[in-house]
């Protein structure tokens, strides 16, 4: 055997017994400090080519002198290694002791700070990720707020709306019971009205329950947008004639798109109410579609007059009716709720604008394939 091929393989077998004990090592320290792990690393390199040059030392029978210089340049450089290992150990384990307890603001509720100075790109890359989750969990922390504030707000708009009919529910029924109304035909047909008033209530509060829940279920269908406003027109006509405004429908594409049919007159019946009962008499309401580059834009203008700058982005969370002025004798501020929670279930987006005398509403829609 050649004698570069015998060194080898003397040296890789000291090396490689030298390797497999410092395996053991790091797997019994396996839950220790980085700082040790570094320094077994560093002393199983130096003991592995200790290990190897002995081994050759043995076999090639150097000279007891030979074998001191070589042992002690090997013992040398351990020194120098392990040194250098527990210095680095120590950096990293103190910028990660940094990093913990920046990250520790989490749960405090606040934001996350990177540690000032230099950190390895491991770190460096997990504390930019630490960053960009505490703005993620900022956000997150807003909507919760502004959500759990839309809960307290519906709770009292409910409490009052519900206070109203209930009570003069019971004042007809006890005059019919003692026999006291001078009318009970009229005192029947209010009952029946305040009853279909609270049932439309409950029937938002359902719908609107079933969207936040995500158990809203899409059945979705081929359908001409011009026929679903068209009939979405036709039942809030009778509406629109009560209040003396009137409807306008002429810029209307017959653009295709896939969507729940039943869900979508329900997103246009609602906009048209909410529109309807906001404009002035002699007033008019327009809607219109056409196609986009982001799909299909639908859009309910109306004549109120507009909307405070501050309120606009408000108007879509649930229980908001705006202003005094504006707010309406009847609604529990849950119909817009609805049109934004089945338009994003159909992956589309709603936005409001001011325009000239009142203000627009969008539903963007994606085309429909084909």
């Amino acid at each position: 055997m050649p004698d570069t091929l015998l060194i080898a393989l003397f040296a890789f077998v000291g090396a490689a017994a030298a390797g497999l004990l410092g395996a053991c090592v790091l797997l019994l320290i396996r839950r220790r400090s980085l700082t040790a792990h570094l320094a077994v690393v560093a002393g199983v390199a130096v003991t592995a080519m200790l290990a190897g040059t002995l081994a050759v030392a043995q076999a090639m029978f150097l000279s007891a002198h030979d074998l001191s210089v070589v042992t002690t340049v090997v013992a040398m450089a351990a020194v120098v290694s392990t040194v250098t290992a527990l210095l680095l150990g120590r950096w990293v384990v103190a910028r990660s002791r940094d990093l913990t307890l920046a990250a520790r603001s989490f749960g405090d509720g606040g934001d996350f700070a990177a540690p000032d100075g230099p950190a390895t790109a491991e770190l460096a890359a997990l504390s930019r990720e630490l960053a960009a989750t505490s703005v993620k969990l900022a956000q997150s922390r807003d909507r919760e707020r502004a959500l759990e504030s839309s809960r307290r707000e519906l709770v009292a708009w409910i409490s009052h709306d519900l206070r109203t009919p209930l009570a003069g529910l019971r004042a007809m029924a006890e005059a019919l019971e003692d026999g006291v109304a001078a009318d009970p035909d009229r005192y029947l047909r209010q009952i029946r009205t305040e009853v279909e008033h609270l049932n439309d209530m409950v029937g938002d509060l359902f719908e609107l329950s079933r969207i936040h829940a995500g158990a809203l279920t899409l059945s979705l269908s081929r359908i001409s947008l011009y026929d679903l406003i068209g009939d979405a027109l036709a039942g809030a006509d009778p509406l629109a004639r009560e209040h003396g405004v009137r409807l306008v429908g002429d810029r209307v594409e017959a653009v295709p798109v896939q969507v729940d049919g039943r869900e979508m007159s329900r997103v246009l019946g609602n906009l048209l109410v909410n529109a309807i009962r906001r404009t002035p008499a002699d007033g008019t309401v327009a809607v219109a579609a056409r196609r986009s580059d982001e799909g299909v834009v639908l859009s309910v203008t109306d004549g109120c007059g507009g909307i405070p700058e501050e309120d606009l982005p408000r108007v879509f969370d649930t229980g908001w009716r705006g202003t005094h002025a504006r707010t309406p004798p009847a609604g529990a501020g849950l119909g817009l709720a609805i049109v934004r929670g089945i338009v994003e279930a159909h992956r589309g987006s709603t936005t409001v604008r001011n325009v000239t005398g009142g203000c627009r509403f969008e539903v963007t829609l994606p085309a429909a394939e084909g």
